[in-house]
């Protein structure tokens, strides 16, 4: 009787163990299941949260932006680019330096309708394309960004056109090259960079282009021509025309958040 005795004891303490054995391990593996099943519905909530969703479209809200950024910014420079040819045109017409046809002078300001429209048009696509070259290159412009600069910019700018128009030469060759060192001397007062300097040289000659086609067509013209159908002072007149728009271009882009660049 005492040999059975402890041998139950011995089979009571072996089942009791045992099934601790087994218990615990349900439970363990109950918890991890449970673990597992709470990890989950936490990572779904998160992934569908709002903010998370708002996190993964920040390209189509940015890019938005920007679309309306440079609709405002054509809006501007196309304003500014219509008032200077009505103001500037003027001043060429009062002085016999371009003729229009009478037909066409009896419209604000006695100038054609086309003008304003087809400046500003040109303004907005030069005011566009000058922070954008910069973008594209690397090298943001940085000299001299504040609006008294380009404000200052601008008077120098209508300053040429006017100088073009008023002072009196010998010849027409004489007033080019002074103009042409007023030009140069704007573009390094306000921009010195090598991309306005560029994109003006660039500008300047197809401007003129252009403008020795109109020319050429009868559309208008111009009294002494020395260059061609054109005065010869005329693409220094687009230059700084060109360094002009571009400075205030920049200046309205400044405000512009970059855009992210994706890894």
């Amino acid at each position: 009787m005492e040999k059975l005795v402890p041998r139950l004891e011995d089979h009571t303490w072996g089942c009791s163990c045992a099934a601790g054995r087994r218990n615990k391990a349900l439970s363990g593996g109950t918890a991890s299941g449970l673990a597992a099943k709470v990890g989950e519905m936490l990572s779904s909530s998160v992934s569908n949260s709002p903010l998370t969703l708002m996190a993964q479209k920040p390209s189509s809200s940015s890019s938005l932006n920007l679309s309306r950024d440079v609709l405002q910014r054509s809006l501007v420079l196309f304003s500014v680019g219509t008032f200077l040819a009505l103001v500037l045109n003027l001043l060429q017409i009062q002085r016999n330096v371009t003729l229009f046809p009478e037909e066409v002078m009896s419209t604000i300001f006695s100038s054609a309708w086309w003008v304003p429209p087809c400046c500003g048009t040109a303004a907005a696509v030069v005011g566009l394309l000058y922070p954008c070259i910069d973008s594209h290159l690397g090298e943001p412009h940085k000299f001299k960004r504040e609006w008294a600069s380009v404000m200052r910019c601008i008077a120098v700018f209508v300053g040429i056109n006017h100088a073009s128009a008023k002072l009196d030469f010998a010849n027409n060759i004489q007033l080019s090259l002074t103009l042409a060192a007023l030009s140069l001397g704007l573009w390094w007062t306000f921009d010195r960079s090598r991309s306005g300097l560029g994109l003006g040289i660039t500008i300047a000659f197809l401007a003129t282009l252009i403008t020795q086609f109109l020319v050429y067509n009868g559309v208008y013209q111009y009294t002494s021509p020395d260059f061609l159908y054109i005065r010869s002072w005329l693409p220094c007149i687009f230059f700084s025309g060109g360094v002009t728009v571009g400075n205030i271009g920049r200046q309205l882009a400044m405000d512009v958040p970059e855009k992210p660049h994706s890894d």
